[in-house]
């Protein structure tokens, strides 16, 4: 009996063993399966319904955003009607106003302090040269208001001789793009605590960024090997190159080198308070 029970379990052994493995490929088969065929599912799916959208190449217009931009052009020209001079939307998203010189420290403070505004961070000012205008020289304030995440462009102009308030006392950063504008064109800022150049070197004579000013220069440097230094001279340049082009390559294309500008229109003061300041803006 003893042999018989130990010959019955060897060879029960002998035959669940086969059986056991068999089991588990066929349950391994099973459960790798379904996840084939969701792999080949999701991709199938990506590949064949995903769309690929492409941006305009033209700005797209927000109607909401160009009113506000409108709206608060105007609420600017009725609490500062003393200076502002006229207020427009360029590009279709791109708030410009045009002030008095005088007005420059008021109306900048105003857009820094004003709940509404809040314009903290002054992202460039530059300087353009018209020889035709009367005031030839405009200065272009860019701001930054973080709060709302919308940015405004303040315009003002002045001559060679009339200075313009200098906002280093409102905005740090306005610090060396005024001595920018001193050294290239010739405006001077006042109450700026260190207007000096900052681009040209030491003793130069003019502001390069003028138009009358020679596209050569007056003086041109080079290495002297007998003094061991640089010397500056009269510049001497062939007068075959002096021939320059003037000639813009966008005179070709009008319609493109003109922007969109859309004049907001101002309510007229009320009787008794005194009218907007100075000359009317240069066009």
């Amino acid at each position: 009996m003893v042999l018989l029970k130990m010959a019955s379990s060897m060879f029960g052994r002998l035959i669940l063993r086969p059986q056991l493995s068999t089991l588990l490929l066929s349950v391994g088969r099973q459960a790798l399966k379904p996840r084939v065929a969701t792999c080949n599912t999701i991709h199938r799916f990506q590949s064949t319904d995903q769309k690929q959208t492409k941006s305009p190449t033209v700005r797209p217009t927000d109607i909401i955003t160009k009113q506000n931009l409108v709206e608060f052009g105007q609420y600017v020209g009725q609490c500062m009607p003393k200076y502002v001079q006229k207020v427009q939307v360029t590009n279709g998203d791109e708030l410009e106003i045009m002030i008095h010189p005088d007005g420059v420290v008021p109306v900048i403070t105003f857009l820094k302090d004003h709940t509404n505004s809040q314009f903290v961070n002054v992202a460039d000012i530059c300087a353009v040269d018209i020889p035709t205008r009367k005031y030839r020289f405009e200065i272009v304030y860019n701001f930054l208001s973080v709060r709302f995440n919308q940015r405004i462009r303040v315009k003002t102009y002045t001559d060679e001789l009339t200075p313009i308030q200098s906002i280093t006392h409102l905005h740090a950063g306005a610090d060396w793009y005024e001595r920018e504008i001193w050294d290239m064109y010739g405006v001077f800022f006042a109450n700026h605590p260190d207007l000096r150049r900052i681009l040209t070197d030491y003793g130069f004579e003019g502001h390069p960024f003028r138009k009358d000013f020679p596209l050569v220069g007056y003086v041109e440097v080079r290495y002297d090997d007998e003094v061991k230094r640089v010397v500056a001279e009269p510049v001497e340049l062939i007068q075959e190159w002096r021939k320059f082009d003037y000639t813009s390559p966008w005179e070709s294309f009008p319609a493109f080198r003109e922007s969109s500008t859309e004049e907001v229109p101002l309510k007229q003061l009320e009787e008794g308070k005194p009218d907007a300041k100075g000359p009317a803006p240069p066009k």
